[in-house]
């Protein structure tokens, strides 16, 4: 059976009194690196990523049917590096070890966590996976930051609600693309055309578990 993609959708975390819990949690489940990035934080944003680097753990460690404490976090960032000394860039897991069997990708956008992944997918499969609040993207040169003219002339029409909706929907999809391929926005947004660009789909609510208004997406290598 060829491998399916899974997708999960975290909601918002806006229950003060669960901080604590989330907080001994990370202590047990998440590495060094992982813990010494949260302690240079803020505290609402460290309770954020605490959240985040939790439900993704805990989602990789229920697909492989295995206890989040035998996964180790190995990130890969172009600049740093990567390794389990490395905490932010690429997700990638280490099972016992060596690689998990598993590609992996997650997004956040207005308080939301959207977790990707493939079991058993070929060596080398790249997956990038991204998530997009409309409300984000109506400040002035958004267009030419980020669309080619091939999508401006797509989206001329568009006005209100409705151009806020396709922007974050073509945003998603030049996000996930650029995350499956590594590149991140080393890669200028405006040059890479995804009206139509094989490899990527949009994901919709129904099969997210989001909720309607927020755009996402999902990119696959091969």
């Amino acid at each position: 059976m060829a491998p399916e993609l899974v997708v999960h959708a975290v909601p918002p975390f806006a229950v003060p009194g669960e901080a604590e819990r989330v907080r001994r949690d990370a202590e047990t489940v998440l590495d060094g690196p992982e813990l010494a990035r949260a302690r240079a934080m803020e505290p609402e944003a460290r309770d954020r990523f605490l959240v985040g680097r939790l439900e993704q753990r805990l989602f990789v460690a229920s697909l492989l049917a295995v206890h989040p404490g035998r996964l180790a976090a190995s990130y890969s960032c172009p600049s740093c590096g990567s390794g389990p000394a490395v905490s932010h860039g690429r997700p990638r897991y280490l099972l016992d070890g060596v690689p998990a069997p598993v590609a992996f990708s997650a997004s956040r956008a207005a308080g939301w966590t959207l977790l990707a992944a493939m079991v058993g997918a070929a060596p080398g499969c790249r997956l990038g996976v991204d998530l997009e609040d409309p409300a984000r993207t109506g400040f002035a040169g958004f267009t030419a930051l980020a669309l080619t003219p091939n999508e401006q002339r797509a989206v001329g029409h568009l006005s209100g609600s409705a151009l806020l909706a396709e922007r974050a929907r073509l945003w998603a999809r030049k996000e996930a693309w650029l995350k499956m391929t590594g590149e991140g926005l080393r890669t200028t947004p405006s040059a890479v055309d995804v009206l139509a660009r094989a490899g990527i789909r949009d994901l919709v609510p129904a099969e997210t578990g989001l909720p309607p208004g927020l755009a996402a997406a999902v990119a696959l290598s091969g």
